[in-house]
């Protein structure tokens, strides 16, 4: 691992969170997996030398349950969700060069070879802990098998994680009022001999690991609470058949716990890629072995695409894994929201969810909706879907600007010119814009920022429709050629540039576009040195990429979504309180409803009157620094116009303090003041949810702009 920034001369691997094999796959789920084809298409595109890989989690008590009430083995229950997702991928071109699963040769193999390891390295030790048992069943009860209380935050908890809570990971004899959810018996602990992973042990590694770690801040500053709080050392065993044989002596038959394997298979995936093509292609060993390669002894470049729900296990148990085993630890993890349906939760026992293969079904191409997922806000934040602003975003920008500049553009130069170049050479102009182009999609991918790839190539089609119209050729044609030829061969040139920097976002429409432009080989094999090179092909007449989608489709799309839900709420009698799931598939997640609930809308109404006693300003912060003794807070110094302020706000934890300067907020100015560990604060900011997701403004107001 460099820390330079891409390409570097380092091997990559992309991997995303293993969807777990036990249900459908909806558009909520897609969120993780197009981010990271997006990023490898991306790195790609930089000329860096990247694996991008995967595999289903075949493991766990979830699988063993369902396979359980429908009469078939795990394992060939998994194997069918298996098949179905290395179906499903591709068909919404998410191509990982590997998607393998934790229950293959590989794995088993990779899983126990490094298990071996942390025991002979004295990292694990035998433990006398109390496991949940249900006496009536006279079964053992790990993992989903039980369900309480949070001893941490009171909230109802399954028995490995605090899902409806503070989504804390919970060792086996954790919960609290453990009941069987097999049974519905209570359950109670009796002691049993597990093995435990020495995590406390790489409590100031890790500390410092995660100031080097890249990625989203989220994923950097959400795991320093458990460390600081103390980590506690992870039982890796279960009582259960299902899933990978401890190695060694196993006197009690326990197989290792399911988020043991999970992350080891994305080395056994990329393995399996470098047996496929060959170590000269891609070495597996010199991207996750520290001092297998001379040229890089330190590993290759590891970018984790994961759920927000497994920020813990990426950060915490996995770096420590890999230290303990010297492997390469990861360069970077990238967390992303949740993804919500008309502003709830997405939800499999009503039904209220856009399938992955419901999309397809309609007709919809998967270009659009990747560019969706990918560009529809920040990756960490949340992105709320529905029928209306996919449509908007879909005739808004990818019709209406990105389509429209490249159908008007290549239908004239058909129209008017026999072959490409029209012109000799691109003008100074066009090409500092592509430069600047390219420029902005090399600083997206070291900022680790699908959306500002997308922006990157939004923003040179506005220019480009702009470039056309300020030139107008079509007047220029009879009277000035030669105009007329450098300002078409100018639009053609950004057409191209285009296909090249908008591949990772939209694959299938560029390589048409590709196509069209009549340029050799593939959009996919290019670097972004091509979008410099100029039109070279003879053009094709085009035809438009994107389609508009009318506002009567959209109301026959809600249509039909409600009038599932109300059939699936009618069926369970209407009243299930179910929680709702976003998507969050990776690693031990069962895609029932388990996903983070949205707060009913309160029915007490405040009149206008007391909406304009609130003094509400758009603020700009201007520093941001940390406050001794306090571990959330931070003392931010907010331009509010007419007097700059000083506002204490719970960030810390939540938003990198050196990416805070600059930042727009919304500011109640009224708010009374507080002393908060000695600083006085004048004022509050505004944030949405847990995760401290800061509100903001579309455009430009100025500070002390008031919000009415």
């Amino acid at each position: 691992m460099s820390h330079d920034d891409f390409p570097t001369d380092h091997p990559a691997v992309v991997t995303c969170g293993l969807p777990y094999a036990n249900g459908d796959l909806h558009i909520g789920h897609l969120r993780t997996y197009v981010g990271g084809d997006v990023f490898s298409r991306a790195l790609d595109r930089l000329g860096q030398e990247t694996a991008f890989v995967s595999g289903s989690d075949m493991h766990g008590t979830p699988v063993a349950v369902n396979a359980e009430k429908e009469g078939v083995s795990p394992e060939s229950f998994a194997l069918d969700w298996h098949e179905t997702y290395a179906e499903t991928f591709p068909k919404f071109n998410v191509e990982f060069d590997n998607y393998g699963h934790t229950h293959d040769e590989t794995n088993t193999e990779t899983t126990q070879g490094l298990v071996r390891d942390l025991a002979d390295g004295g990292h694990l030790y035998e433990k006398e802990i109390m496991v949940a048992y249900d006496p009536v069943d006279d079964q053992y009860l790990p993992d989903r098998y039980v369900e309480g209380t949070c001893p941490y935050c009171g909230a109802h908890a399954r028995g490995d994680e605090c899902d409806e809570g503070c989504q804390r990971h919970l060792e086996p004899g954790e919960v609290e009022d453990p009941v069987s959810t097999i049974t519905g018996n209570p359950a109670e602990y009796r002691e049993r001999t597990h093995k435990f992973f020495e995590v406390s042990a790489f409590a100031d590694y890790l500390s410092e690991f995660l100031d080097r770690l890249e990625g989203t801040s989220n994923a950097r500053n959400q795991p320093r609470e458990w460390i600081d709080q103390g980590l506690q050392d992870w039982c890796i065993t279960r009582d259960m058949d299902w899933g990978i044989d401890y190695p060694g002596e196993n006197p009690q038959d326990l197989v290792l716990y399911v988020w043991v394997d999970a992350p080891i298979e994305y080395i056994s995936s990329t393995k399996q890629f470098s047996e496929r093509v060959g170590a000269d292609a891609f070495d597996w060993e010199a991207a996750w072995k520290e001092g297998a390669h001379d040229a890089h002894p330190e590993g290759g470049e590891i970018i984790h695409v994961i759920g927000r729900d497994i920020i813990q296990h990426h950060t915490i148990f996995w770096p420590a894994m890999l230290e303990a085993t010297d492997h390469a630890e990861p360069r970077a993890v990238m967390a992303s929201g949740f993804v919500t349906l008309g502003g709830k939760g997405f939800s499999t026992s009503r039904d209220r969810a856009v399938w992955a293969d419901e999309y397809l079904e309609e007709g919809f191409h998967p270009d659009p909706l990747r560019y969706y997922l990918a560009t529809n806000g920040g990756f960490q934040q949340d992105v709320d879907f529905s029928w209306e602003k996919f449509a908007d975003r879909v005739n808004t920008e990818l019709v209406g600007t990105v389509g429209n500049f490249l159908y008007r553009s290549l239908l004239f130069a058909h129209r008017n010119y026999d072959e490409a170049p029209i012109a000799e050479a691109t003008s100074d102009e066009v090409e500092g814009r592509i430069d600047e182009a390219i420029a902005d999609v090399e600083a997206a991918v070291n900022d680790y920022s699908v959306r500002a790839l997308g922006d990157a190539v939004t923003d040179l089609a506005r220019f480009g429709n702009e470039y056309i119209q300020r030139s107008e050729p079509w007047k220029l044609v009879d009277d000035e050629p030669e105009e007329a030829a450098q300002v078409i061969h100018d639009c053609v040139a950004v057409a191209k540039a285009i296909a090249v920097l908008f591949e990772p976002i939209a694959p299938e429409k560029c390589e048409r576009l590709w196509d069209q432009l009549g340029e050799d080989g593939s959009v996919h094999e290019v670097t972004v040195e091509a979008a410099r090179e100029g039109p070279a092909g003879d053009l094709a007449e085009p035809t438009e990429l994107f389609a508009q989608i009318e506002d009567e489709r959209v109301e026959a799309l809600n249509e039909k979504l409600e009038s599932r839900v109300a059939e699936a709420e009618a069926g369970d009698g209407g009243d299930a309180d179910d929680g709702e799931d976003g998507d969050a598939t990776d690693g031990d997640h069962d895609d029932t409803d388990d996903m983070t609930d949205i707060e009913p809308l309160s029915d007490d109404r405040i009149g206008f009157d007391q909406f304009q006693e609130l003094d509400i300003r758009v603020g700009r912060i201007e520093e941001a620094e940390g406050i001794e003794g306090a571990d959330d807070l931070l003392k931010l110094r907010v331009d509010l116009g007419a007097e700059t302020r000083t506002i204490v706000a719970g960030l810390k934890r939540l938003h990198d303090v050196d990416d805070l300067p600059d930042t727009k907020v919304i500011v109640l100015a009224n708010m009374e003041k507080a002393e908060l560990f000695g600083v006085e604060s004048n004022g509050m900011v505004l944030a949405a949810g847990e995760e401290a997701d800061l509100l903001t403004t579309y455009e430009d107001a100025a500070p002390g702009t008031k919000v009415k």
